[in-house]
């Protein structure tokens, strides 16, 4: 196994765009001869778009982008921007003389940050699927990461800055790749050492806390501390799979998130990760599957290690000098 930079996946472009001012942004992952997606969904409160197409009992079993984006319900509308890209390039599901582009999403919370009255539209799409023909990938305050934080248990002041992250590996002819907007409630830990990088923070802001350790403080408690959080992710390969074996990866890929993030998947987090194959190469859900668990794992502990701090929250970065 080696590693190479998620843009080495053939049939797939990555781009983003954010507003660094307001602290929003989208991040789209397109696949132009259209791939097949599955998607889990596990945290309590999503914002998604285009999610039930991807059930394996329905019929449409391409799809042709995907948006991660900031905002809230309110950034799906991103995913409108995406499909006036793809419509003009004649890209999409044919219907008759119709060409619909197919496009998946999901947003995470950040109107905390910057100015909450502005969020990922329509344009702000357009302008990252435009952006992904020279698929860079900026990782940390770049597109769909731009605004998000983790560690907000105990509100914004005592939060971190995360961001956007991406880690890819190879085996063989077989390609594995992940992106992933971090957004959590909880805490981000190293999995190479299973240490805190990014969370809560004492008053001080001097040291991180367990979050986890927090909320069974709070037992008797009832309803969440904060509910502005979610944390979005696209595996991307060339592995050949069916609608209904790329949900199995998607689910195997929480794992990625079960390993990094704690906790994870709380009803105060909309966590959910799309699946995305060109099918290129014959192989096997569980191969991918373990992979995409890894590669998504090492995705989270960069999103991290990659921001600066911004919006008044420090970054691992920051706690590092």
């Amino acid at each position: 196994m080696k590693e190479i930079k998620i843009t080495d996946i053939e049939g797939i472009k990555i781009g983003n765009a954010e507003n660094k001012i307001a602290g929003t942004g989208c991040t789209v992952i397109i696949c132009e001869k259209g791939g097949v997606a599955g998607v889990d969904v596990r945290g309590g409160g999503p914002a998604s778009h285009e999610t039930e197409l991807l059930n394996p009992i329905n019929t449409v079993d391409r799809v042709h982008g995907i948006c991660l984006s900031g905002g809230s319900a309110f950034g799906l509308e991103a995913t409108a921007g995406i499909m006036k890209y793809l419509e003009e390039k004649e890209i999409g599901f044919k219907v008759g003389d119709i060409t619909v582009p197919i496009v998946c999403g999901a947003s995470l919370f950040d109107l905390a940050v910057g100015d909450s009255k502005i969020r990922p539209d329509k344009e702000m799409g357009y302008l990252a699927s435009q952006n992904s023909e020279k698929n860079i990938v900026c990782e940390g305050n770049f597109g769909a990461g731009t605004g998000a934080s983790v560690g907000k248990y105990r509100g914004m002041e005592r939060a971190m800055k995360s961001g956007l992250g991406t880690y890819a590996v190879q085996v063989g002819d077989l390609k594995v790749g992940a992106i992933v907007a971090v957004n959590a409630v909880g805490d981000v830990i190293d999995i190479e050492n299973n240490k805190p990088l990014a969370g809560i923070l004492n008053e001080e802001k001097t040291k991180i806390l367990s979050t986890r350790e927090e909320i069974w403080e709070d037992f008797k408690k009832t309803g969440g501390k904060f509910t502005g959080n979610t944390t979005i992710a696209c595996l991307v390969t060339n592995g050949n799979f069916t609608k209904a074996q790329a949900t199995k990866i998607a689910g195997m890929t929480h794992n990625g998130f079960a390993r990094a993030i704690c906790p994870v998947h709380t009803s105060l987090d909309g966590d959910t990760i799309f699946v995305l194959g060109t099918g290129e190469i014959e192989t096997n859900v569980d191969t991918i599957g373990t992979l995409g668990a890894y590669v998504m794992a090492k995705a989270i502990n960069r999103a991290v290690k990659e921001t600066e701090g911004a919006y008044g929250l420090i970054s691992l970065k920051d706690l590092e000098k």
